[in-house]
């Protein structure tokens, strides 16, 4: 504010006002403000290029995300599947294991009897020729004692002749 008496150019606040007129009209004649306008409306494409950019990559963020959550299903699914399958599998050879023991203890136990069956036929048959072998030995020591002298020899005669006739 001037001071009563004081010229108005001495007034500090004249000059500013002066300056700001001048600035403003340098600005104008310039054209300054349409290059601003310009810059800016660049900077605000460039910016609209930037989100519509940023949008196309967050839809095909989108879409790939989509697809391998996707792709992760079907591989937990594929997992499972194969999961299932081999307990399958695995319940299938353990049947098979079990019927393949069962078959060859039943072998074995046929084998075993088998062997069993044979050891007492020969066991049998053992005991047949020991018992035979000693009833020959007693016969043999009753016939020696009962063929001495005159009886045996005609004993023996008779055995002979039975023996021719059943020959012829």
């Amino acid at each position: 504010m001037s001071v009563q008496g004081e010229p108005f150019y001495l007034d500090p606040t004249f000059w500013v006002g002066c300056s700001f007129v001048v600035f403003v009209g340098g600005v104008v004649y310039a054209k300054a403000h349409k290059k601003i306008g310009e810059m800016l409306d660049a900077r605000s494409d460039a910016i609209k290029a930037q989100i519509e950019e940023a949008k196309a990559l967050r839809d095909e963020a989108e879409s790939l995300l989509s697809d391998y959550q996707r792709k992760q299903r079907e591989a937990e699914k594929e997992a499972a599947e194969m999961v299932a399958q081999a307990q399958e599998d695995a319940r299938i050879m353990a049947e098979e294991a079990k019927a393949d023991i069962t078959r060859l203890v039943e072998r074995r136990s046929r084998a075993a009897e088998e062997k069993i069956r044979q050891a007492e036929a020969a066991a049998v048959k053992e005991v047949k020729a020991v018992a035979v072998n000693v009833a020959v030995t007693a016969a043999t020591a009753v016939l020696a004692d009962n063929l001495k002298g005159k009886a045996g020899g005609a004993l023996v005669d008779a055995a002979i002749g039975d023996v021719e006739a059943k020959l012829h």
